[in-house]
């Protein structure tokens, strides 16, 4: 399932950083103690962050740079 987002649909947006040097983006993937959390596809994007950590057991994260086109 995919919830909604900061852009108000679910889905990923994919990045779109401004003109100018690269941007950070970090990707972390959790490990539940549970094999899904109760949560609705229309759920605010913070009631999912609070029911993920508090069911993680780990995570991990890969940060990759960005960056837009210059003008």
């Amino acid at each position: 399932m995919q919830v909604r987002t900061d852009f108000g649909v679910p889905g990923y947006g994919g990045a779109a950083p401004p003109p100018g040097p690269a941007h950070r983006y970090i990707f972390t993937v959790h490990a539940l103690d549970v094999p899904g959390l109760d949560v609705k596809p229309d759920s605010s994007p913070a009631l999912v962050g609070f029911m993920v950590h508090h069911h993680k057991l780990a995570s991990a994260s890969l940060t990759a740079l960005y960056g837009g086109q210059k003008p």
